[in-house]
């Protein structure tokens, strides 16, 4: 009994918060990179070096899927994405599990998913004009990854942003990685040149478009920084938890699990056109709706008078 007990909160805290997985994440993603990160903690075998991996992977997707539609490609092309998945499941884990982590490592994670639906996009905007070559000019593939470029962005930056912003009413320690872009600012100034600091100035447009799309939120923690300082009350911090965590569902919708079920079927189906109206009309509407609701939040939290 001692031992499962023991198991299971190694595996706990592994993760970031079980409250902010979601179903598909809780039964296959996160377990399977449990076990994988447990198998490499003691190998030298870094997070950087998992989640570096985790591109060349996902990026094979969009390889795949280049070529006229074959079913073995089609399948191979999923089963990257979700290897890549995995991948990115055990950088996170390795990190928490190990204690090894860096700044640079945490936003290279969080752009991997990006550069891996980059070559998807390319792939699509190549299959559809090779599919419909003498109907449409093929800018016009061009224009739908852009605008699917940018939807994925928005859609992504908004979600990561709730998930950490969630973390950090559970406890101080475990918000940690929510910061605004000015300490960031602060602290690309003091890093010398190189790689780590080029990432870093990609960070911090990242963070700066998140506290753009939200300005009640951003209110609404100027008004607690006031009232409280560092130190939130835990009835403070349970109630806004319960507001958060009311729009998960909605949330998880636009996360890797939400848009990979219509990418697959797409894929599988050669119905490409399919994705995109996905991505660009419905996962829009459900990002602005999410948003609405929590900023409504936001607005009337711990507001005076």
């Amino acid at each position: 009994m001692t031992a499962n007990k023991d198991k299971k909160s190694e595996y706990l805290s592994s993760l970031k918060s079980i409250e902010t997985e979601n179903f598909l994440d809780r039964v296959f993603y996160r377990p399977i990179g449990f076990k994988i990160a447990k198998a490499i903690r003691n190998t030298g075998i870094t997070p950087n070096m998992i989640t570096i991996l985790s591109i060349f992977v996902g990026v094979s997707a969009g390889v795949f899927w280049w070529f006229p539609y074959d079913l073995g490609l089609a399948v191979s092309g999923i089963v990257a994405l979700v290897l890549a998945n995995i991948l990115d499941c055990v950088d996170g884990q390795l990190a928490r599990l190990t204690g090894i982590k860096s700044e640079v490592g945490r936003i290279l994670d969080g752009f991997a998913g990006d550069l891996w639906f980059a070559a998807v996009y390319l792939a699509f905007a190549h299959r559809l004009d090779m599919q419909f070559d003498t109907q449409f000019d093929p800018w016009i593939y061009f224009v739908i990854i852009l605008l699917s470029a940018i939807s994925h962005w928005n859609q992504a930056s908004l979600t990561d942003y709730y998930k950490t912003l969630h973390l950090l009413f559970i406890s101080k320690d475990k918000g940690k990685e929510f910061e605004h872009s000015d300490s960031i600012v602060a602290r690309y100034k003091q890093m010398p040149r190189g790689v780590s600091k080029l990432i870093t100035w990609g960070y911090i447009g990242y963070t700066k478009n998140q506290e753009r799309q939200t300005p009640e939120l951003q209110k609404m923690l100027v008004r607690l920084r006031e009232k409280y300082g560092n130190n939130l009350p835990d009835d403070v911090r349970d109630d806004f938890r319960k507001k958060s965590l009311s729009l998960m569902p909605m949330l998880n919708i636009n996360t890797f699990n939400g848009r990979s079920i219509i990418l697959f079927i797409s894929v599988l189906f050669n119905i490409l056109w399919l994705y995109f109206v996905w991505e660009i009309i419905v996962l829009n509407i459900t990002k602005e709706i999410i948003k609405a609701q929590h900023e409504n939040y936001c607005k009337n939290f711990e507001k005076e008078g």
